[in-house]
């Protein structure tokens, strides 16, 4: 994160990215995950989730908890504070609902004039925005980012720190047929982790468990799949559903070789 701050000042680069890295240290497995790309391992049919997303939404009570700390990084248009949708002015003084950085749950507060900011966080699911500006909280780069026509930066709410979770391959016995599946946000956009799972399967039993490209095939399947076919009304996958639209890159890593096979 620090090189491309450099490199934005030296060469005029401007930009972010998310990074998922797996790294095999020891018979170990480090998985480290910074924004909202996800890896799983697969072992006998089994999912094991290596890493989770960071997006507003999951890391809602950091960030409200940096607003509180530091108020002066919302300038004078958002507020910490969340509620179930926009407060309109006819409601000052009403009670509505709302929660703040310590709390899990809602509870009701009187609206007063601060309230009518537009929140820190808004929005739901994959349209839930950081300042109405980026969906993911987690990453390297972006440190030009700021919300439109203002210049408040959204820098500061995103961390380039990774969660780092570890896969030990000395417990278990693999065959060649376990892989550890990284992919891009495109990808889970519009296939769950079982559909991942069953595709894996599907087309590692078409190849001898000997032939190195069959895990090339499953990737390259699994990018087709959830682009989908481009149709009258958008890109479309096999089931109708709207395909992603988004970049996908996915990595297919075997746990064990032929030699494991049983």
């Amino acid at each position: 994160d620090d090189q491309i701050e450099r490199e934005r000042a030296s060469q005029n680069l401007s930009g972010g990215c998310c990074a998922l890295a797996a790294i095999y240290l020891m018979g170990k497995f480090y998985v480290a995950n910074a924004g909202d790309s996800r890896a799983i391992i697969i072992r006998n049919g089994e999912i094991i989730p290596m890493s989770r997303e960071f997006t507003p939404e999951t890391e809602r009570q950091r960030l409200q908890f940096l607003a509180f700390l530091r108020p002066e990084l919302l300038g004078k248009e958002f507020t910490h504070l969340e509620f179930p949708r926009r407060i309109q002015p006819k409601e000052l003084g009403k009670k509505m609902l709302y929660r703040d950085q310590n709390m899990n749950g809602w509870a009701y507060k009187k609206v007063e004039e601060d309230d009518l900011k537009f929140p820190l966080i808004y929005g739901e699911g994959k349209k839930a925005r950081v300042m109405a500006t980026i969906g993911v909280t987690r990453g390297l780069g972006d440190h030009d980012l700021k919300v439109f026509s203002s210049n408040i930066h959204i820098k500061p709410f995103l961390s380039c720190f990774p969660e780092v979770r570890v896969y030990d391959l000395t417990q278990y016995e693999h065959c060649p047929d376990d892989v550890l599946v990284l992919g891009t946000d495109g990808l889970w956009d519009v296939t769950n982790d079982k559909e991942v799972a069953s595709v894996v399967m599907e087309v590692l039993t078409s190849y001898e468990p000997n032939d190195p490209c069959r895990y090339t095939m499953v990737a390259q399947e699994l990018v087709l799949r959830s682009r989908g076919v481009l149709k009258e009304r958008g890109w479309r996958m096999a089931n109708d559903r709207l395909g992603s639209g988004d970049d996908i890159s996915v990595f297919v890593i075997p746990l064990g070789g032929p030699g494991n096979y049983t």
